[in-house]
């Protein structure tokens, strides 16, 4: 991947969680220049999906049958979401994105958008793993290895 691709996509930090930056465009907002509800799952789905990317998951990949892990997606099975404050126009975000548990056929993130430090949404939600057919199937040993190593590393930075 260059430089130019993985740079779309955020990065790592440190204590493993995932960070993606975007700027709110006139089409996110409503008509008073504040950020359509809706538009905050967009920004956390575009920030799992980069997530993926950065570990090595393309999802069309994936689905497509294509590399090692073929014939799955993730569905959201589950989502909950509070607002705090909003975003307006022009804002630069950040959405921080968790692994909060794996399990066999789904896992759960926790993702927070932060303008500048302040919290404007959190959202936990669980991902189920499923194959063409839409039914559930267990998550893929190489996802699931890749997510496990970062979860622990999340895990380890966090205060006890």
């Amino acid at each position: 991947m260059s430089d130019a691709a993985s740079s779309l996509s955020g990065r790592f930090a440190e204590d493993g969680t995932h960070r993606y930056p975007l700027r709110v465009y006139y089409e996110d907002t409503d008509a008073g220049g504040i950020v359509y509800h809706a538009n905050y799952l967009r920004f956390a789905e575009r920030a799992r999906t980069e997530m993926l990317y950065l570990m090595g998951f393309r999802q069309r990949e994936m689905a497509g049958g294509l590399g090692d892990v073929t014939g799955v997606s993730f569905a959201v099975r589950r989502l909950t979401i509070d607002f705090d404050a909003p975003a307006k126009l022009e804002d630069t975000l950040e959405v921080e994105t968790r692994i909060v548990d794996i399990r066999g056929a789904s896992f759960a993130l926790a993702q927070v958008i932060r303008r500048d430090g302040r919290v404007l949404a959190r959202a936990d939600l669980q991902l189920v793993t499923i194959n063409r057919a839409g039914r559930a199937v267990r998550l893929p040993e190489p996802v699931k290895a890749a997510m496990e190593t970062l979860h622990a590393k999340q895990n380890a930075s966090s205060p006890a």
